[in-house]
């Protein structure tokens, strides 16, 4: 069993003892902790609540809608619904935050309470402390009888998160109508088997194949959107001879798409994409985090625009977009975060901007593809003795490599002329991650090697 407190919110496997799992004492401790602190600090009693389709939602909802009456809170549960559903409707309702009740990638056994401010927007780290420090505490006082707080189940926010998508500026329904696309969706079974098809059908797509579309929470395959696990896609999209294929993550924030040719598109290349568009339509800035493929960089450049990277987080990117003030920005996990709507990564936002794309261009998407800047990531990582200084570690590795252009803001990153490399250490097990992209996949694993072959030196 696992219990996970970190800036992502308080995540961990349903079952077991309090502390190594989450557990109800677990989600209604830190609720309670969040809920009091969410009040104090703004004034304000409503707090929205949604989550994802996973066999443990209803019972997690429950507890958490519970634990917010107790202590005084007036809830609004959206019941079913998206990550970006619930970032929208916290500051359309007025309300002091939200928590959405979804362990994104994670597979079925786990479950997560993430935790929204009054903007809708993730906590930050100081702010997430606090609510651990409290919720540990349990230093405050759950309400009296006639103070309890009442609930307001709203289901109207599949059609207002639509109907904002619509509405944005370089969204054309029109154009998107007369491309007569033919698409398949992968919605591992969660909510965004609903979300995505009701987007498609309101952006006037008459042909959509969906698989994996029933929100039962019986996840079909491994719910992250990763090629391995999309074989089920891959053979909707040939068999049907459509022109594009979509897939989401339980709550619907990360976003993949696969090409007519069955293959996909590649998750670090939605963001690519989506940016590509928008700044051929706004010239402005860019963000995205650390281990994000360079592709990025080079369309922002082409397009007269500046790139700047973030630590790795979503509250990291969102901090460095508002100070940048990037147009468009987000993750290389197929995280799209828009400002024009909102600060938070939201998969039915980067689907409409990429169905106008590709609607205005007329290409395949294999076409289109095959024209953005060509770069292939690799992926490793060093399991480590416990207890070795691994910050001293990466100290060493930067004086190694002092004299090429390196970040430390997140870890170690090193910039070569065709490559870099990214070192991290993880913050819940004795490993350092070793990100690396280059021109070829050769080029990117080799890469991966020479700097795993160092540090393997400096540790014997």
């Amino acid at each position: 069993m696992t219990l996970i407190k970190s800036i992502s919110g308080i995540r961990g496997t349903i079952g077991g003892r309090s502390g190594e799992g989450l557990t109800p004492i677990d989600i209604v401790k830190f609720t309670a902790a969040f809920g009091n602190i969410l009040m104090q600090k703004t004034g304000l009693k409503k707090i929205v609540v949604g989550r994802d389709a996973r066999e443990s939602g209803e019972m997690v909802n429950n507890l958490v809608v519970g634990t917010l009456q107790s202590i005084g809170a007036e809830v609004v549960d959206l019941g079913l619904s998206t990550t970006p559903t619930v970032e929208i409707a916290v500051p359309l309702e007025g309300a002091a935050g939200g928590i959405i009740l979804t362990a994104s990638h994670n597979p079925g056994q786990w479950n997560a309470l993430k935790l929204l401010n009054a903007k809708g927007e993730f906590i930050s780290d100081a702010e997430g402390q606090e609510v651990l420090s409290l919720g540990e505490s349990l230093d405050f006082d759950f309400a009296e009888v006639q103070d309890l707080g009442k609930v307001v189940n709203d289901s109207s926010y599949l059609q207002k998160h639509i109907d904002a998508v619509l509405a944005l500026e370089y969204v054309d329904v029109d154009a998107v109508r007369g491309a007569g696309f033919k698409i398949a969706v992968d919605a591992v079974n969660s909510t965004g088997g609903v979300f995505i098809p009701a987007l498609l059908e309101a952006m006037g797509v008459e042909m959509i194949y969906k698989i994996h579309c029933e929100p039962n929470g019986k996840f079909p395959h491994n719910p992250e959107p990763l090629k391995e696990h999309l074989t089920d896609l891959s053979a909707a999209v040939l068999s049907n001879k459509a022109d594009l294929g979509i897939a989401v993550d339980p709550d619907v924030d990360r976003l993949v798409f696969m090409m007519e040719d069955g293959e996909l598109f590649g998750e670090e290349y939605t963001l690519v994409a989506v940016a590509d568009y928008i700044l051929s339509q706004q010239k402005g800035n860019t963000v995205s985090n650390l281990s994000s493929t360079r592709a990025l960089r080079d369309v922002t450049v082409r397009h007269g625009g500046e790139y700047f990277a973030a630590a790795v987080g979503e509250v990291n990117v969102v901090t460095k977009m508002k100070e940048v003030a990037a147009v468009i920005g987000g993750e290389g996990n197929g995280g799209v975060i828009y400002p024009a709507s909102h600060y938070g990564r939201d998969a039915l936002v980067g689907v409409a901007i990429f169905l106008t794309h590709l609607a205005k261009i007329g290409k395949k998407v294999s076409t289109y593809r095959a024209e953005l800047p060509q770069y292939f990531m690799s992926k490793n990582k060093i399991t480590l003795t416990p207890g070795l200084d691994i910050d001293g570690l990466l100290a060493k590795m930067q004086a190694k490599y002092a004299h090429e252009q390196h970040s430390t803001i997140d870890g170690l990153k090193i910039d070569f002329e065709n490559e870099w490399v990214h070192l991290r250490k993880s913050n819940t097990e004795p490993i350092i991650r070793i990100y690396s992209e280059g021109p070829t996949p050769e080029a990117a694993e080799a890469i991966a090697q020479k700097i795993i072959r160092e540090i393997e030196e400096i540790i014997s």
